[in-house]
């Protein structure tokens, strides 16, 4: 059975990973691994050691730190929103592109989206 911690370090792992657009091959040839244990991670099935954890930061361009952010809302909350996103692909997509669009865009683009949402 996957600790939840362990689930959420590799959601989070996931959510880098596709931010950058880089595949699980990607990642795993610049830790050194294969692809299959970057899955593992990814799912929860498999632990990430310190030292591996290290690696992966390195690789994605983040912090230690970050895998472990939003641990304590969803230790807190009955059914973790974030989780839920992290795990659809479209939404992972939508994020991909937005962020990939040049900030002054995305400011405007944001504030549409919020004017859409609270007329909604």
């Amino acid at each position: 059975m996957k600790h939840p911690v362990d689930a959420h370090v590799g959601k989070r792992i996931r959510h880098r990973r596709w931010m950058i657009g880089m595949t699980q091959q990607q990642l795993a040839d610049k830790v050194g691994i294969k692809f299959q244990q970057i899955q593992k991670y990814e799912t929860g099935m498999n632990r990430v050691s310190a030292s591996r954890l290290w690696d992966i930061a390195d690789a994605l361009g983040v912090a230690i730190g970050f895998f472990f952010e939003g641990l304590d809302d969803a230790r807190e909350s009955a059914a973790p929103a974030q989780g839920d996103i992290l795990a659809d692909k479209e939404a992972m997509e939508l994020l991909r592109s937005y962020y990939a669009i040049p900030e002054a865009q995305r400011r405007r683009l944001f504030e549409l989206a919020r004017v859409l949402s609270d007329a909604a």
